[in-house]
């Protein structure tokens, strides 16, 4: 969008975490705000209409009706931890919110690095986006101390990784597919 421009590109006006977007780590969009690509979001427009906040959570009338329906299904990203992502970084300031997501990020490199059998990718993904770093971290240490699988193909540690991450969503409810928008109308 014209005009529309944006210092921070790791997590949206909106509340996506662009910097574990996959469109954003493969270079097919800059991040909210970001420059050229997907920059045609009515969100973007509001901002700009309203004196350019840097979040919606800025803005006196959030959460408005642009937000009706938009955590009922997903894109690429999983959008259904928008609002307790908004909710935290208000909570624990945008810096220290944005710090988590780095880790996160390191995180996803190290599954894709180290855990991918060239299959996992959407996955590993998807377990980063939604899960909190915690699990995270749990998940990893638990990879680390896996003797059994030295000298084993990836195939046996992309399952392992799998199987620890499945468990961590199942723990906390998680659904790791990604939900399909229902159809209008």
């Amino acid at each position: 969008m014209k005009g529309f421009t944006r210092e921070e590109t790791r997590f949206s006006l909106c509340g996506l975490n662009c910097c574990l977007c996959s469109m954003h780590l493969g270079g097919y969009c800059p991040g909210c705000g970001g420059g050229s690509g997907n920059q045609n979001c009515a969100i973007a427009k509001c901002s700009l209409d309203h004196g350019g906040v840097l979040f919606c959570w800025e803005c006196p009338e959030y959460p408005c009706s642009r937000y009706d329906g938009f955590d009922d299904g997903d894109s690429f990203v999983p959008h259904r931890n928008r609002q307790q992502d908004i909710a935290q970084a208000r909570e624990i300031e945008p810096e220290a919110y944005l710090a988590q997501l780095e880790e996160k990020l390191a995180i996803w490199e190290k599954l894709l690095a180290h855990y991918n059998d060239g299959r996992r990718k959407a996955l590993f993904n998807t377990a980063v986006y939604l899960l909190p770093l915690e699990d995270l971290q749990s998940v990893m240490a638990l990879m680390d101390s896996r003797p059994e699988l030295e000298g084993q193909p990836i195939k046996e540690w992309a399952l392992a990784a799998v199987d620890l991450l499945q468990q961590a969503a199942d723990r906390r409810g998680i659904n790791l597919k990604l939900n399909k928008k229902p159809k209008k109308g």
